[in-house]
C-alpha cells in the first residue's frame, strides 16, 4: 500500500479508502459481523482511511465501523460527515440553529463511531444560504475541544472552498485541508476548476464513485442486466460516449494485464490533487481487488493516453456543484 499526505494536515493516508456507506444496508452489507470482516481485511491490506458520514443508514453506516474498529481505532483514519439540512428527507432544520445542528452531530457521530475524536469531519453539502462563518465557527470549536482534528467539505465548488478558506485565514480559525467530489472517468467535471485549485493550496482531493457506481467494473456492458436499484448504471448503458469509454478503456487495461476497476483507480491516483480514493466493498475479496490497484503508478504518457480515451466536451448536467447550488429559501 502506498500513502500520501492528507493536504496540508501531516496525516499519511493510504491510496486507496475503504466507503463505508454500504454497511448495515440490509440490501448490501446487513451483519455487522460482516462489516467487521470487511474493516479487518482492509487494514491488513494497509489501508488506513475509512469514509463514512451520520446520513448513511441513519448512523448503521458510523456504529457497523466503529464497531468494526474496536480494539484497532490507532490503525485508522476515520472521515466523517454532517448535514446541515436534507430537503428530500423534509428536514430543514426547523428552530435548530447551524451550530446547535454541528455539536449534536458530532456528538452522535462519536458515540456511534466508539472513540473521542474523528481525523476528518465533514460538511457534506454545500449551504448556500448559510454564511461560512457559521459553518467554520462551530468547526473550530471542535477543533479546539479536541473532537475533530482536521476538517473538510464535500461537493463545494472551487469558488465557494476559497471563500471558505479567506474566512478561516481573516478569523485565524482551522483551514479545510480536503474536498470530496464525483469524480471518475466519466465525470470529469471537477477538472475544470476544483482540481487546479486543490493542486495550487495543497488541499487533499477525495473522489467518490471513482467507479461510476460499478459501471467501470466492467460487470455491467450493454446487454448486461443491472440491478433494478443500480438507476445509474441503466442511465450509462444508454449513453453512447459511455459505451465507447468503456470499450476504450477495457482494451486498455488488458493489453496491460490489468482489470478495468484498477484502471480507474491508478487514473484518479496519477492527478497530483488527488490523495486517496473512497473504495466500496461489500466481501473481503473485493477489499483485496480494490487495494491491488494502489500498485499501479501510470506514467504521464499513460494518463495522457486515457485521458484522450475518455475526453470529454465540457457539457453535460451539474457543471458547478453537484446538488443544490442556488439559495431555495431562507434557513437560519
Amino acid at each position: 500500500m502506498r500513502y500520501r499526505k492528507l493536504g496540508g494536515s501531516g496525516i499519511d493516508v493510504s491510496v486507496i479508502g475503504l466507503g463505508a456507506i454500504s454497511f448495515g444496508d440490509p440490501d448490501r452489507v446487513a451483519e455487522q459481523a460482516a462489516s467487521t470482516r470487511i474493516v479487518h481485511a482492509a487494514l491488513d491490506h494497509g489501508v488506513n482511511f475509512f469514509d463514512t458520514a451520520n446520513a448513511y443508514g441513519d448512523g448503521a453506516s458510523e456504529e457497523h465501523l466503529g464497531n468494526a474498529l474496536a480494539g484497532r481505532r490507532n490503525e485508522a483514519v476515520i472521515a466523517t460527515k454532517f448535514k446541515l439540512s436534507d430537503h428530500a428527507a423534509g428536514d430543514d432544520r426547523g428552530s435548530e440553529t447551524v451550530r446547535q445542528r454541528i455539536m449534536t452531530s458530532i456528538d452522535g457521530s462519536l458515540r456511534r463511531l466508539r472513540t473521542d475524536h474523528v481525523d476528518l469531519y465533514q460538511v457534506h453539502h454545500p449551504e448556500p444560504d448559510v454564511p461560512h462563518e457559521e459553518i467554520l465557527q462551530p468547526l473550530n470549536e471542535l477543533v479546539r475541544a479536541g473532537k475533530v482534528r482536521f476538517i473538510g467539505e464535500c461537493n463545494y465548488s472551487a469558488w465557494r472552498h476559497a471563500q471558505s478558506d479567506a474566512v478561516s485565514e481573516r478569523k485565524g480559525w482551522p483551514k479545510m485541508v480536503s474536498a470530496q467530489g464525483f469524480y471518475n472517468l466519466l465525470r470529469r467535471h471537477v477538472e475544470l476548476e476544483v482540481l487546479p485549485f486543490c493542486t495550487a493550496n495543497d488541499v487533499a482531493y477525495i473522489p467518490y464513485r471513482p467507479l461510476a457506481a460499478g459501471f467501470l467494473t466492467g460487470k455491467y456492458r450493454t446487454g448486461t442486466s443491472a440491478p433494478k436499484s443500480r438507476k445509474k448504471i441503466a442511465k450509462l448503458q444508454q449513453d453512447e460516449r459511455a459505451r465507447r469509454v468503456l470499450d476504450g478503456l477495457t482494451a486498455f487495461a488488458t493489453e496491460r494485464g490489468r482489470s478495468l476497476a484498477e484502471l480507474a483507480f491508478a487514473w484518479l491516483l496519477a492527478h497530483p490533487a488527488v490523495r486517496t480514493v473512497i473504495a466500496g466493498a461489500t466481501d473481503v475479496p473485493q477489499v483485496a481487488a480494490n487495494a491491488a490497484a494502489a500498485d499501479w503508478e501510470l506514467t504521464l504518457d499513460e494518463r495522457d493516453a486515457v485521458d484522450a480515451i475518455a475526453s470529454w466536451d465540457g457539457t453535460d448536467e451539474e457543471v458547478e456543484e453537484p446538488g443544490r447550488h442556488t439559495i431555495l429559501r431562507a434557513r437560519r
